[in-house]
């Protein structure tokens, strides 16, 4: 403990306790120094209060014991002062019986630690007085732990500020990283693709509005955010495989090519998947790419598989490429329009494509409203109050249910859709635009 009477770290590490006696009595000095000294303590002694605080000014003590009946300063008076600088000074104090009043002072002023009566019994005063120092010893090691562990926190702090700082650093050079990777993935793809629109003619767009189209159909069809980003980059790539094809079998429509140039161009959903498997991160999407001239109902290639058994992200794909193949030329001789595509995908809705995927599909595109078309095949589920009839809907027995130039209600939609699930059999009505 300092002169302060703050807590000395090294005080800990002294051999005696230090013991102050204060009494105006020198045989009381004298018999307490011997007393204690005998018991491995180290004893100094003051004649008076006052001589009392200059010890504990200048060095550092453990215990006071402190005689209560003194001149000038009595021991109630100086062990309050102590208290007051020293606080953590074990105090006790030496009372006679009548004293009674004062030691009840001495107890709520100065804090005492004990107080012993006088004449004072040798081994209790010991007894008292080794207490007092080993509590003292006590708070002077607890001090020192608290010490150690204030200084171990603040590093443990600094070490953290700079562990921060260096993991907000690293995060953001991965962050820089992951971006810079994104990037180069994302020009990976956009290069396959554009390898397929420097070949020109009829597939020059094809690839991007496909993609578009089939991002718009696969959140149509409540895919996760994943499913379509793939799906929407098997669509860029789905025509990768065709670029070892000759001039005559990527230009001509697949109805127009002779045996022999059929079976070739049939090969290009697996040779993309072969091109595009080496990378790791298109390894889903060379799946969907494999797949997307399978058909519905099995008659596809190259696998032959159907319904549920063919990716979701390829089904979509189906429908979204066909769409635009039958408007450029790619699937027939004669280039369809708009409105005769889309009625091209709802004519063959679970033959060739998944019926859910062109019905959203057919939502897509009502959605958008597009100029081009007069009339637009749609199912129940993708009408909309406010649609007008652009055909008499008319029953597969033969019945009118709904005139041409009929606006559509909420309540006669619902009542389509229950209809058609009653019969088992699609229900199409053409819209006006």
């Amino acid at each position: 403990m300092s002169a302060e009477g703050e807590f000395d770290p090294a005080a800990g590490a002294e051999k005696l306790p230090r013991i102050l006696v204060v009494d105006d009595e020198a045989f009381i000095l004298s018999s307490l120094q011997r007393l204690l000294r005998n018991s491995g303590f180290e004893v100094l002694t003051a004649d008076s209060g006052t001589a009392g605080l200059a010890v504990l000014e200048r060095e550092t003590i453990d215990v006071v014991i402190s005689d209560m009946r003194m001149p000038g300063m009595t021991g109630a008076e100086f062990l309050e002062q102590t208290f007051s600088r020293w606080p953590n000074v074990k105090r006790i104090l030496l009372t006679g019986y009548a004293d009674v009043a004062s030691t009840i002072a001495a107890v709520n002023k100065g804090k005492i630690w004990r107080y012993i009566a006088k004449p004072w019994d040798d081994e209790d005063l010991l007894l008292t007085v080794q207490q007092a120092a080993a509590h003292r010893n006590l708070m002077n090691e607890n001090a020192c732990l608290l010490a150690i562990v204030q200084e171990q926190n603040a590093q443990l702090k600094s070490l953290n500020v700079s562990l921060e700082a260096k993991v907000d650093e690293r995060t953001r050079q991965l962050q820089q990283t992951l971006k810079t990777l994104r990037q180069s993935f994302v020009d990976t793809v956009n290069v396959f693709s554009n390898m397929m629109e420097m070949r020109g003619g009829v597939l020059a767009g094809h690839s991007r509005r496909v993609a578009d189209l089939a991002r718009k159909v696969a959140l149509k069809s409540g895919m996760d955010e994943a499913g379509v980003q793939e799906t929407f980059l098997a669509a860029l790539l789905h025509d990768i495989g065709k670029l070892g094809l000759s001039d005559e079998a990527f230009e001509q429509p697949f109805n127009a090519l002779g045996p022999a140039l059929r079976a070739e161009v049939m090969k290009h959903p697996a040779r993309g998947e072969m091109l595009l498997m080496p990378i790791q991160q298109l390894a889903g999407v060379a799946a969907l790419v494999r797949h997307h001239h399978e058909q519905f109902d099995g008659h596809g290639y190259p696998g032959g598989i159907s319904g549920m058994e063919i990716p979701l992200g390829a089904r979509i794909l189906a429908a979204a490429n066909d769409f635009d193949a039958l408007q450029i030329g790619m699937m027939t001789a004669r280039r369809f329009n708009r409105i005769d595509a889309l009625h091209y995908l709802v004519e063959n809705r679970g033959k060739r494509y998944d019926p859910s995927v062109v019905d959203a599909l057919g939502a897509v595109l009502a959605e958008a409203e597009s100029k081009e078309f007069v009339e637009m095949p749609l199912r129940p589920v993708s009408l909309q109050p406010g649609m007008r009839l652009a055909r008499d809907l008319v029953h597969q027995e033969g019945y009118l249910l709904l005139a041409r130039d009929h606006v559509l209600t909420a309540a006669e939609i619902g009542q389509l859709a229950r209809l058609e699930a009653s019969d088992g059999h699609p229900l199409t009505l053409y819209i006006s635009q």
